[in-house]
């Protein structure tokens, strides 16, 4: 059994986006590529975020510190510390409201 302290992940993940130019970070803390469930720690500072991609399998995003914004072409949902939103199948961002670290969850499909 592994353990792992996510808000001590957070802390880290978030001054590392501070430090790096683009004002991201990102950790995978479970899974992988040859796994079917992979959770990741995403970090990022204010007015930031991610491109437009697809959902690649069943996917959440729970925001562990500060404010996003998950949006797709039609619509989006706003986040805050606790939240947990379940990314929709289209394609869709994230965008840093303000400085945010989210845990980041997807079930591949095969």
């Amino acid at each position: 059994m592994d353990k792992l302290s996510l808000i001590a992940q957070a802390r880290n993940e978030i001054e590392a986006a501070r430090r790096a130019p683009s004002g991201r970070s990102a950790k995978t803390v479970h899974g992988g590529h040859e796994k079917v469930l992979r959770q990741t720690v995403i970090a990022l500072c204010a007015g930031r975020g991610t491109d437009q991609h697809e959902n690649p399998g069943e996917a959440t995003v729970q925001v562990i510190t500060g404010r996003i914004r998950l949006a797709t072409d039609s619509t989006s949902w706003d986040g805050g510390p606790g939240d947990l939103i379940v990314v929709p199948r289209a394609r869709s961002s994230i965008h840093a409201v303000e400085d945010a670290v989210i845990l980041f969850t997807v079930a591949k499909r095969s």
